[in-house]
């Protein structure tokens, strides 16, 4: 085995990194009008430097900006499509964890116009991060377009009068997203992770019972999906790397969905457009690794193994352990190692600390280094 030049690599992570209380603090400031939208930036600017330094310094090949200048890994994002506007939240969310659960309803989106992407959006965010990344590679985080729909369904979200026709719909957010793949190409991005919790939640029956029961189809969702993202990427430059992350829900160290990768495992693995597949690994609720013998030649697993949601830190010989399990369905040498999740997919951040999450970078870099050299 021999270290990956590309991405993904060998020891990499999804993406989201732990808020320094400064930043967290400089935001809500800027929130209640104390600081100005130019302080607040450069607040970000300094802190992404530090982060950037950090993950060089850990050894990751990779960096991002932690996703610091979000609130949301993904409604800051979804936001900025044209034609999208947010409302009142109408969707209870419901996470759980060891403790309990966590309910929220956060903000909603309403689709008033045909779809459009009028901006790169994050184009600033990864133009400032090449600009700091030095010789690692700078990594963008997106949403997956399954996300303009899937916690509504389309006539929620969708009025009528704008797209009568649904098919035209999806071909408007594919030809948005693909919009978004080509300027963050003109921008030098070379390694462009879409984040998607639908092909993750559909595995779990009671995810399906919801579509199904707003008149939407379960057993063909995880299609349309695919073909969204396939549409998105089609035309990605030469040279750019696309992964994908598979989520089951990550806030505050809780989730929402369960339920292995076998519901889906065909249809993602053969069909999806992809270089490499992140996926969550890190305890009883994905399953087992039997659904990664339908990953092709030339396509990369990363492991999420260890888990970005507790503090606890995983033994190497616990991570070679289930590596040399996952070996036995797809060969060793396309897999790689990261956290389950990122540490902050929302601004709030997991229930670990700054020194756990370094340990839990730490421990994902030099396993990887004693796996694959």
């Amino acid at each position: 085995m021999s270290p990956r030049t590309t991405p993904p690599f060998r020891a990499d992570h999804v993406g989201s990194l732990l808020r320094p209380a400064g930043l967290l603090a400089a935001r809500q400031d800027a929130a209640s009008g104390k600081i100005s939208a130019g302080e607040l930036r450069a607040a970000e600017d300094a802190a992404i430097r530090e982060v950037v330094a950090f993950q060089q310094d850990v050894g990751l090949r990779a960096v991002t900006d932690g996703e610091f200048r979000r609130g949301s890994w993904h409604m800051d994002f979804i936001y900025q499509i044209g034609g999208i506007e947010k409302v009142p939240g109408n969707l209870l969310s419901v996470f759980h964890n060891e403790q309990g659960d966590i309910k929220f309803t956060p903000d909603a989106i309403r689709v008033g116009r045909k779809l459009s992407m009028d901006h790169t959006i994050f184009g600033d965010h990864f133009a400032f991060l090449k600009s700091v990344a030095g010789d690692s590679t700078a990594k963008q985080t997106i949403p997956a377009p399954s996300m303009v729909h899937y916690r509504s369904g389309v006539r929620a979200v969708v009025d009528e009068s704008v797209y009568p026709d649904v098919e035209e719909f999806w071909g408007d957010v594919s030809a948005a997203y693909a919009a978004e793949v080509r300027g963050m190409g003109e921008l030098g991005c070379a390694y462009l992770q879409v984040d998607d919790i639908s092909l993750a939640y559909l595995n779990d029956p009671e995810q399906r019972a919801y579509i199904a029961a707003r008149g939407e189809d379960p057993a063909t969702m995880h299609l349309r999906y695919i073909g969204l993202t396939n549409g998105a990427v089609a035309g990605r430059p030469a040279g750019m790397a696309v992964t994908t992350h598979l989520c089951r829900g990550n806030h505050r160290s809780s989730w929402v969905a369960s339920g292995g990768y076998d519901y889906v495992a065909e249809a993602l693995f053969s069909e999806l457009d992809v270089d490499g597949f992140f996926l969550e690994y890190d305890d009883e609720r994905s399953g087992g690794f039997e659904p990664l013998r339908f990953v092709p030649k030339g396509k990369y697993v990363v492991l999420g193994l260890v888990t970005t949601k507790r503090p606890r830190l995983e033994s190497k010989d616990e991570l070679k352990r289930r590596i040399d399990e996952a070996a036995r369905y797809v060969p060793l040498d396309q897999l790689c190692l990261s956290g389950q999740c990122g540490f902050a997919s929302t601004e709030l951040g997991n229930a670990l600390t700054q020194a756990d999450q370094e340990a839990k970078l730490r421990l994902i870099v030099e396993t990887a280094q004693e796996v694959w050299g």
